[in-house]
């Protein structure tokens, strides 16, 4: 990017300020004359050898800058800066001394980049140093050994000219054994903001400040009616603790003028930690989390320092609009993911932090945009897409406002690359922390001195900043809102700003996104897996009485499963995908048919019963129960090939479900019992098994049916024939009583029979019983057996 070499609409210096510095440049200007003049200094130049500062000893003491106060002076203030020297070479330093020297005001910002790159080349200019007392003298510097050093410096001996942004140089300069003469052998470039009065424009600045983690959640939750949440670690706790990273980015916002930027699912799971939550530990148990009171103060302090400051709020779980856009488009569901992550925080933030967040913003990973990046981004509602000028790069010699149209009602908020990526790497250092701020406070009023202009800029850091990134931020963000160039404004302010119509409002196309970037976006086969989950959850949920319980944790889950946190974690995101699917199919399996042995049909006619065992806490209903015949000319279902009844069982109960079947023949049939849900989806897995069906074929049946006529028929005649001879029987005795009453009546009325007749009558009788019956027997007194069916409710051998 081309920027101006000089400065456009500089405010002038109070004649008094003029004056004083004019003379000391021209009282000076003899003495520059003559040392430009000097020839080779040194017996190693005049010898055709190194100069001192490329000989060997050169750049063996390293210069630490740890502190500089104030960060932006003005009028009256006195310059501290204090840090260590440490000595890395081999022999000791002698007659050492730190000085701090002032270089020429920068006039660009890509002069800045490139003296930050070589901030301690001692071969570079180093500038002029300030010398007299303002020195810090060590009589000797023992190699390996740090020794610090502090020098303040009145404002005013620093010379200081116009407006702007001056190198400031800490070196230091002694001797060696064996380059016995004073030169630079260790230097700290860092930069000077000078901006003493008020500017008469100034820069409008938006600052966002991410409030952005890990995922912590799992879909898991407890059987209880409060559904403990499962999370997979108590690094959360840690996080929200006194002390660490999101502690410290509430701490330090508080008492700044800045926008925060939160993901939902952040806040929602530190809601779920004020409660009683369980973590689980690496043999797969858990254990009772212990950050409830971290958690309760976390969100207190939080809801105190969002308090009348702008919120924006990603959709939940902070999903990759990238990786979204180029792998998970042509996957069927994936974008609506995304419109339910963003419905979510309408039940997250306000309810948390009772304040209402604007959803209108979405911020693809470091602001690199591309056409389908931004459709994917405006997908779900959001109408400004926040991204970064090193993505929508400018031609111009300046930089202009952030916002600007990109079409379709959209618009692209231009966060500062350079200022947004000031305090990224390792500040755990305090003079990397040093550096960061006044790289950034310097980026920042030369910005300003750009143009008489005013104009919006945005800052964008990293997601998720580390404790001493927070901590630079803060230090530098509170440099500047006390600076006289720039002034706070809000995010939704920024974006409504007057565009430039200068600045570019085209695209990039999608092959410049960059490489780096695109090796860490989720694969194809990662939103493959999260839409079988879904279509696993649609499938599920309706058969619950009680759907709220699995879907809300199952949808939250999936929205996890999208966060721009896995990039760089991709067997972390992975195993969180696969543990996600694991748990939705064992709910599922909870639900299932009972395995079912062969059985045994002895009749014409049964009923078959068929097990539903429901192993959830809340109970199912909307299923149907289908027993299919495989082969229906043998075994039918209620007359048909099969037959369906409706279920509903309890939670942690079983329920058996009685087929009437009926036989047409001997042999095995084999028989599908399957559940399926009310809009005809299978549900689980089929039970299949055989059924034997015996002696129930038509010729059985007619022999059996003439078998029993046969007997009928039998018995009937039998009952004939004994009929008629108990009526012979009778008229013989009757014919023969008579004729004895005739010839003696008195014999007949007196005497009775002889007891041996009577004996053998009855004997003979007794014979007659006792005989093998014929077929023409008469018919004993018995019932005979029935050919109706057999009932349904008879017993079936399984």
């Amino acid at each position: 990017m081309a920027e101006a070499a000089d400065f456009q609409g500089t405010s002038a210096s109070p004649a008094r300020r003029w004056l004083r510095r004019t003379g000391a440049l021209l009282a000076g200007a003899p003495l520059l004359a003559g040392l430009l003049q000097l020839p080779a200094a040194t017996p190693a130049e005049a010898s055709g050898q190194e100069s001192p500062q490329a000989a060997s000893g050169a750049g063996s003491v390293s210069v630490a800058v740890d502190s500089l106060t104030p960060s932006t002076p003005t009028e009256g203030d006195t310059v501290s800066v204090t840090g260590t020297v440490t000595n890395n070479g081999k022999q000791p330093v002698t007659d050492a001394h730190v000085d701090l020297r002032v270089g020429p005001s920068l006039d660009t910002r890509s002069s800045i980049d490139a003296l930050a790159k070589k901030s301690d080349d001692v071969q570079g200019p180093t500038g002029k140093a300030v010398g007299g007392k303002y020195t810090e003298k060590f009589s000797k510097l023992t190699p390996g050994v740090a020794e610090p050093f502090n020098i303040s410096v009145p404002v005013d001996e620093l010379d200081l000219d116009q407006d702007g942004v001056y190198q400031l140089a800490v070196a230091l300069s002694g001797e060696t054994a064996a380059q016995p003469w004073d030169q630079v052998l260790g230097v700290q470039r860092t930069f000077l903001p000078w901006q003493p009065e008020e500017a008469g424009t100034k820069t409008k600045t938006t600052f966002l400040w991410p409030l952005v983690s890990d995922v912590h959640m799992t879909a898991e939750t407890g059987s209880n009616e409060q559904q403990t949440p499962v999370f997979s670690n108590d690094d959360l706790a840690e996080e929200i603790s006194p002390g660490g990273r999101l502690d410290q980015m509430v701490s330090l916002g508080k008492g700044l003028d800045i926008t925060w930027v939160i993901d939902p699912d952040l806040l929602a799971s530190v809601d779920a930690m004020t409660k009683n939550y369980q973590v689980r530990d690496e043999d797969g148990t858990t254990t009772s989390g212990r950050g409830q009171t971290v958690a309760k103060q976390w969100l207190s302090e939080l809801q105190q320092a969002v308090a009348g400051k702008e919120v924006v709020a990603l959709p939940f779980g902070d999903p990759d609009l990238a990786s979204l856009a180029h792998n998970g488009t042509t996957v069927t569901g994936s974008l609506s993911h995304l419109k339910e992550a963003t419905d979510a925080v309408d039940n997250t933030v306000p309810t948390i932090l009772h304040t209402k967040p604007s959803t209108d913003f979405a911020w693809p990973v470091d602001g690199a945009v591309d056409p389908s990046i931004t459709k994917v981004a405006t997908s779900a509602g959001a109408d400004k897409v926040i991204a970064r000028s090193d993505s929508l790069q400018d031609n111009l010699s300046y930089t202009p406002s952030a916002a600007r149209p990109i079409g379709g009602g959209t618009t692209a908020v231009v966060a500062d690359s350079r200022m947004s990526t000031a305090f990224q790497g390792n500040l755990t250092r305090a003079s990397a922390s040093t550096l960061a701020v006044q790289r950034f406070l310097a980026q920042s009023l030369t910005l300003g001195l750009q143009t008489g202009k005013q104009r919006s800029v945005v800052v964008a850091p990293q997601r998720m900043p580390s404790v001493s990134q927070a901590q630079a931020m803060a230090e530098a963000l509170g440099a500047l809102q006390g600076g006289n160039w720039s002034e706070s404004q809000d995010l939704t302010a920024a974006a409504k700003a007057k565009p430039d119509p200068a600045a570019n409002r085209k695209l990039p196309p999608a092959d410049a996104y960059p490489p780096s970037l695109s090796k860490q976006e989720l694969p194809r086969a990662a939103f493959e897996q999260i839409a079988r989950t879904r279509d696993d959850l649609d499938n599920f949920k309706v058969i619950l009485t009680d759907e709220s319980r699995v879907v809300t944790p199952f949808g939250r889950a999936m929205n996890r499963e999208m966060s721009t946190s896995w990039r760089g974690r991709g067997v972390a995101a992975v195993g969180y995908r696969d543990d996600v699917e694991s748990y939705l199919g064992g709910l599922i399996d909870g639900v299932k048919l009972i395995d079912k042995s062969d059985t045994k049909l002895s009749g014409r006619s049964a009923t078959i019963p068929v097990t539903v065992q429901n192993n959830l806490v809340q109970g199912v209903e909307h299923l149907k129960l289908r027993l299919t015949s495989q082969n229906p000319t043998r075994l039918k279902i209620d007359g048909h090939a099969y037959e369906e009844q409706p279920v509903a069982v309890n939670g942690g109960h079983s329920q058996s479900v009685k087929f009437t079947t009926s036989a047409n023949a001997n042999g095995r049939a084999k028989v599908e019992a399957q559940l399926y849900t009310e809009d005809g989806r299978k549900y689980g897995g089929p039970v299949t098994f055989d059924v034997k069906v015996t002696e129930v074929t038509p010729t059985v049946m007619l022999v059996i049916g003439g078998g029993v006529l046969l007997l009928v028929l039998a018995g009937f005649r039998m009952y004939t024939q004994r009929k008629r001879a108990a009526a012979r029987e009778a008229a013989e005795d009757a014919a023969g009583e008579t004729d004895d009453d005739v010839d003696n009546p008195v014999a007949a009325s007196q005497n009775p029979a002889d007891p041996g007749d009577r004996l053998k009558e009855e004997s003979e009788a007794g014979s007659r019983a006792d005989a093998p019956q014929q077929p023409s027997d008469p018919a004993p007194d018995t019932a005979a057996e029935s050919a109706d069916p057999s009932g349904t409710g008879e017993r079936v051998d399984r």
